[in-house]
């Protein structure tokens, strides 16, 4: 082979022959910054396993290289799965210091999506993460820093304002996106999410509470499991699947499904750059460990737009989008006469990239990507804020603060364990 012909990766090896496993390399160095040559094949790893890991072991546009679980047997069942040449891992930090690996998954629990998607970003790798984005707004702003310090292309996991049909609407976004676009139906508006428009918000997903202490599984590293949250002893109700139902992991079927219906919300109104002004949530008193259900959030923007998560669904005949001038109900129904003629008149929202390998090759953000999946992810974390709470809270969306509110404030940011900490 010509000398001259010698491949990023084959100089990589020899430039790391007999470096520590946690040396990383940035990708800088190899090729500039941010460079992937165009004929070179995209790789990627796995960091979470378990039920939506299983999803991202098939993703096309990249070779899967690597995978990693914190429980060995959900790993070597998934090693079984996949080519022989993928190596397993108990330790994400391996897997980041890995140079020949250029996208790293993080379907893990939201306790450490911001964890590992800051250290992906510092070791050079770009990101698909699960949403929603993280735990917290702190978390979140951290990941925006790090994604936008480290030139990394980012993406969330749902994909609603792009592709696929949007739940009860029955039609992809960009529809809905053009008429809110048109004026048609006037300013503000007021949404409404509810099972009558359809998304339900998996209330089953609530945490048990008085939880027994029990042995950990000799699988699990469950000391790693836990990593930045606060430690609390061992019950399976807390691992795996059910996690969910714990503020200290994520927010019940809010915290684990809300990005999917709000995402889209967001980008409809043209909110990717703000945030609600005001918040308050009708529900019974939430445990402080465990997530319970509960009746209605209400949120306000500075514009006068609305937004309404209707628990219980009361209102059974609520109309999806409601302004001045006309309403959208679920299947793209509405009461403004000859609408899809009217609609026909006005421009097409403008393109997004939506595949996440074009982003990557041509270092162009993603349709969703670390910013607007953030202000997407500050509406879920501010209504958790205010289930928990349970009472009305102004928000100062530039500064990222409760006004006058120090108890909120401090579960914009609350602190981790140490020995996890980013």
């Amino acid at each position: 082979m010509n000398s001259n012909n010698i491949t990023r990766r084959t100089f990589t090896k020899s430039v790391l022959a007999g470096v520590s496993a946690f040396t990383i390399v940035p990708r800088h160095v190899l090729g500039g910054k941010g460079y992937i040559a165009p004929s070179e094949q995209l790789t990627r790893a796995v960091i979470g396993v378990g039920g939506m890991g299983q999803a991202h072991l098939v993703y096309p546009g990249a070779k899967l290289l690597a995978v990693c679980d914190v429980d060995r047997n959900r790993l070597q069942s998934t090693l079984a799965k996949v080519d022989k040449d993928v190596k397993g891992y108990t330790d994400y930090r391996e897997v980041l210091a890995r140079p020949d690996i250029d996208i790293v998954h993080i379907p893990t629990p939201p306790h450490w999506h911001e964890s590992i998607s800051i250290a992906a970003a510092r070791s050079g790798k770009d990101i698909w993460c699960e949403k929603p984005m993280t735990r917290t707004i702190g978390e979140g702003r951290r990941v925006v820093d790090a994604v936008q310090r480290n030139s990394r292309i980012f993406r969330v996991n749902t994909w609603f304002r792009f592709g696929s049909r949007f739940y009860g609407m029955k039609t992809p976004v960009a529809p809905i996106k053009k008429l809110v676009d048109s004026g048609l139906l006037g300013w503000p508006l007021k949404v409404t999410i509810s099972e009558t428009t359809g998304f339900t918000w998996k209330f089953q997903w609530s945490g048990l509470t008085h939880l027994p202490p029990q042995p950990v599984p000799s699988e699990l590293d469950y000391d790693m499991w836990l990593g930045p949250a606060p430690y609390k002893p061992y019950h399976r109700h807390r691992t795996h699947g059910t996690f969910r139902g714990y503020w200290d992991y994520d927010g019940g079927g809010l915290g684990d499904m809300g990005q999917h219906y709000l995402d889209p919300v967001q980008y409809i109104l043209g909110k990717d750059d703000t945030s609600p002004v005001y918040v308050e949530a009708d529900t019974p008193v939430q445990h402080p460990d465990a997530v319970g259900p509960w009746r209605r959030i209400y949120m306000r923007y500075q514009d006068g737009c609305e937004i309404i998560l209707d628990g219980e669904n009361v209102d059974k005949d609520a109309a999806f989008l409601e302004g001045p001038n006309g309403k959208l109900y679920p299947g793209f129904k509405s009461d403004i006469p000859d609408l899809e003629n009217k609609l026909a008149a006005f421009p097409d929202p403008r393109e997004q990239i939506t595949d996440f390998s074009q982003s990557v090759r041509e270092r162009k953000k993603f349709a969703l990507n670390e910013a607007n999946a953030f202000r997407s992810c500050t509406l879920v974390n501010l209504a958790k804020i205010a289930l928990i709470t349970r009472r009305p809270l102004r928000f100062d969306s530039v500064n990222l603060r409760f006004i006058d509110d120090q108890q909120a404030d401090r579960l914009i940011d609350p602190p981790g364990r140490a020995k996890w900490s980013v």
